[in-house]
C-alpha cells in the first residue's frame, strides 16, 4: 500500500507562499488517513458478520431439519454402538427334498444392561428375576450396582418377554436386534441338523455359527453372502423322517432298548431319505456334552455314524457274494457245517445244530457261523480285506456330517486266518449302521458302490463295480429267503417283498475286555422290494430284550426285525411305492400238439 506523506513538500511551500499555516495540511492528512482506516475496518467487520450469520442460519436449518425428521419417525429405544467390524448375521435356510423348512432364521431381540444409566437397579433385578426364573435376583443386583458399565442379561427374548421387560420402564435396560436359528420341527432330524450357537456378538447383531451336524459342516456355505441366501437342499424327506422316528421310538420302548438307530438309503443315488438316532434332543435347546461317563449315553451321540458296533451275521452275505464273484461257489454249493469248528484253542459254534452240511443259500438262511467261516477260509485273508475295503467297510463314511469322521471301523491288529473266519460272520470287526447300509446298497443296486449322502442328487451314482449283476441278483434271492424261510420271518410286509439279514452280536464290556452275557446289539439290514430294490433300511437296537414270552429274547429276529417291518409298512406308501405282487418263476409248460 502506498502511504501519502503527512507533510508533502509541494503543499508546504505553496502554503508558505500564500501565508497559510503549514501545520493545517498535516492535521488534514492525519484526519483523512484515520477515516480511511475506519472505513476498511468497518468493511472487514461487516464481511465477518455476514459469514457468521450464514453459518448460524445453516446450523439452525440443520437442527430444524433433524428435529423435523425425529418428529416424523416412530420413537425407539436408544442403542449402544457395537465395537469392531460389522457382523454378518444372515444364515441360509435348510430344506428337505420337497422344499419344506428344516432350519430357518427368526428375528428376535437380546437384552443388555448399562448400569450407570439405571435409576432403580433393585426394582429392575426383582422384575427380571420374575420374568426369567433362571436368573437370580441377588446376582443381578450385584452386577447392576457394581463397577461394570455393560453386561448381557439374555441373548434371546420372545416377543412376550421383550414386552414384559419394556414394561419395567428402566432406562438402563436396552434391547438389541438379534437373528437366531429356529428349527420349526423340534426334535425331528435333530442329529442331522446338529445345531448352532452365537459366535461374535455385538448389541446390534450376532454371528450364528454351526456347532454340529450339517450346520457345522456347511457353516461357511450357509453364511456366505455369495450364495445370496439360497437354501441348502437335503435328501431327507420330512414326512418319512417323522414316520421313521415315531416307529423307531415305539420299537425302542417296546423292546426295552437303551438306544436305537435307523437309516433309509436310496440304493441308486445314495441319498439318505431318513436318519434316526435315539435318544435325541431338540436343537432349539441343544444340551451340553457329557464330561464324564460313556459318550454313547448322551442324546447328542449319533448312533448312525458314531456308533461303531459289531454288526454280527449281517456280514455273512458279503462272504457269500464274494465267494460267488470269485467263482468259488454258487448258491447250491455245499459246505461242511459240522461243529464245533476248531482253530487252535478257539472254537466256532452255531446257534443250533444245522446238520453236517448246508448249501451256500442255506448257510445264509439258517445263519450258520461254521458254514460262513468255511466260505471265508476259501476266500482268504487278503481277498477278504480287499473286498470289504471296496465296499467301504474299512474306513470312515464320507457322509456330510462332522461326526462321521469319528466313526472309523475297528479292525483287528493282526488280521489272521481266525480273524478272517470271525469277520465273515460279523465278529472281530466293528462298523456303523451307515457303513452297513452303504454296503447293502451295492448288493441291492446290481453290484456298484454308492456313497451315502445327505444332499439331494440329480440322478444315480455310477460307482465302482464290486460284483457282477448276476452275483448281486443271487445275493438278493438269498436275502429274500432269509425273510420267507429263515431268521427274519417277522420281517415280511405284504406287497413289498422284503429281503434282509439279521445280526445279533454280544456287546463288549467297556472295561476289562470280554462280552456281556445278557446285552446285545441287534441289527436287521433289509432291502425292498427284493426283486427290484429301491431302498435299504438298517435298524439297530442297543441292548434290546423282548419279554412277551416265558423267557427274555434278545435276538434280532425277535427285536429289530419287527421294528423294521413296521417301519417299511409305514414309510413305503410315503415313498410313493404301491404294494405289488412279487413275481415268481413260471411253472414249466410243455406244448403238445392236438
Amino acid at each position: 500500500m502506498i502511504r501519502t506523506p503527512l507533510r508533502p513538500l509541494a503543499q508546504i511551500l505553496e502554503a508558505r507562499r500564500l501565508g497559510e499555516n503549514p501545520d493545517a495540511i498535516e492535521r488534514e492528512n492525519i484526519r483523512q488517513r484515520h477515516e480511511d482506516m475506519r472505513d476498511r475496518a468497518r468493511s472487514r467487520a461487516e464481511g465477518r458478520l455476514l459469514v457468521l450469520g450464514l453459518f448460524f442460519a445453516c446450523a439452525f436449518m440443520a437442527v430444524g431439519g433433524r428435529m423435523a425428521t425425529l418428529a416424523a419417525t416412530e420413537p425407539s429405544e436408544p442403542r449402544a454402538n457395537a465395537s469392531g467390524s460389522s457382523i454378518v448375521a444372515q444364515r441360509a435356510d435348510i430344506v428337505d427334498r420337497q422344499g419344506r423348512i428344516l432350519a430357518t432364521n427368526l428375528e428376535t431381540f437380546s437384552l443388555y444392561a448399562v448400569p450407570p444409566d439405571m435409576i432403580e437397579p433393585e426394582h429392575a433385578a426383582t422384575e427380571l428375576a420374575r420374568i426369567f426364573p433362571e436368573l437370580e435376583k441377588e446376582k443381578l443386583l450385584n452386577a447392576f450396582t457394581g463397577k461394570k458399565k455393560f453386561l448381557w442379561v439374555r441373548k434371546t427374548l420372545s416377543p412376550e418377554q421383550k414386552q414384559a421387560v419394556h414394561d419395567i420402564g428402566e432406562p438402563g435396560l436396552l434391547f438389541g436386534p438379534r437373528e437366531m436359528r429356529l428349527y420349526p420341527n423340534g426334535r425331528l432330524a435333530a442329529h442331522v441338523m446338529g445345531g448352532t450357537t452365537f459366535g461374535r456378538e455385538g448389541v446390534q447383531a450376532a454371528e450364528v455359527v454351526g456347532v454340529a451336524g450339517i450346520e457345522r459342516l456347511f457353516d461357511k456355505e450357509l453364511r456366505s453372502l455369495a450364495n445370496d441366501g439360497q437354501a441348502l437342499e437335503l435328501a431327507l424327506d420330512l414326512t418319512v423322517q417323522a414316520a421313521a422316528e415315531r416307529v423307531l421310538y415305539g420299537g425302542m420302548k417296546l423292546m426295552n432298548a437303551k438306544g436305537a438307530a435307523s437309516i433309509l438309503l436310496d440304493v441308486h443315488t445314495g441319498e439318505i431319505i431318513s436318519m434316526v438316532s435315539l435318544p435325541d434332543f431338540d436343537p432349539n435347546d441343544r444340551p451340553r456334552p457329557l464330561v464324564e461317563g460313556n459318550a454313547s449315553d448322551s442324546p447328542l451321540f449319533n448312533r448312525v455314524v458314531q456308533g461303531v458296533y459289531e454288526l454280527g451275521s449281517t456280514y455273512k452275505i458279503f462272504a457269500a457274494a464274494q465267494a460267488m464273484e470269485l467263482g468259488l461257489a454258487n448258491p447250491d454249493t455245499v459246505f461242511d457245517t459240522r461243529g464245533p469248528l476248531r482253530w487252535g484253542k478257539h472254537k466256532i459254534r452255531d446257534f443250533r445244530n444245522y446238520g453236517n452240511e448246508l448249501s451256500l443259500t442255506k448257510i445264509i438262511v439258517k445263519s450258520s457261523n461254521i458254514g460262513t467261516a468255511r466260505v471265508a477260509q476259501q476266500i482268504g485273508t487278503e481277498r477278504q480285506k480287499d473286498f470289504l475295503g471296496r465296499l467301504g467297510l474299512l474306513q470312515a463314511t464320507p457322509v456330510e456330517l462332522t461326526e462321521a469322521s469319528g466313526g472309523k471301523p475297528l479292525l483287528p491288529k493282526n488280521w489272521s486266518e481266525l480273524s478272517t473266519m470271525t469277520i465273515s460272520y460279523g465278529h472281530g470287526i466293528s462298523a456303523t449302521p451307515m457303513h452297513l447300509a452303504a454296503a447293502y446298497a451295492a448288493i441291492a443296486n446290481g453290484g456298484t458302490v454308492v456313497k451315502p449322502t445327505l444332499l439331494k442328487q440329480d440322478g444315480p451314482q455310477n460307482g465302482e463295480r464290486v460284483m457282477s449283476a448276476a452275483v448281486a441278483a443271487a445275493s438278493r434271492t438269498m436275502l429274500r429267503k432269509v425273510v420267507t424261510e429263515g431268521t427274519a420271518s417277522f420281517g415280511e410286509v405284504a406287497g413289498y417283498a422284503v429281503g434282509g439279514k439279521t445280526g445279533t452280536a454280544d456287546k463288549p464290556k467297556e472295561q476289562g475286555g470280554g462280552y456281556y452275557e445278557d446285552k446285545v446289539i441287534a441289527t436287521f439290514a433289509s432291502i425292498f422290494p427284493a426283486h427290484d430294490p429301491k431302498y435299504v433300511l438298517v435298524v439297530t437296537l442297543d441292548e434290546p430284550v423282548e419279554t412277551s414270552g416265558e423267557e427274555p429274547r434278545r435276538t434280532a429276529g425277535w427285536t429289530a426285525v419287527p421294528v423294521a417291518a413296521e417301519m417299511i409298512r409305514r414309510v413305503a406308501p410315503l415313498l410313493g411305492m404301491r404294494p405289488e405282487i412279487e413275481p415268481t418263476p413260471l411253472a414249466d409248460i410243455t406244448l403238445t400238439s392236438n
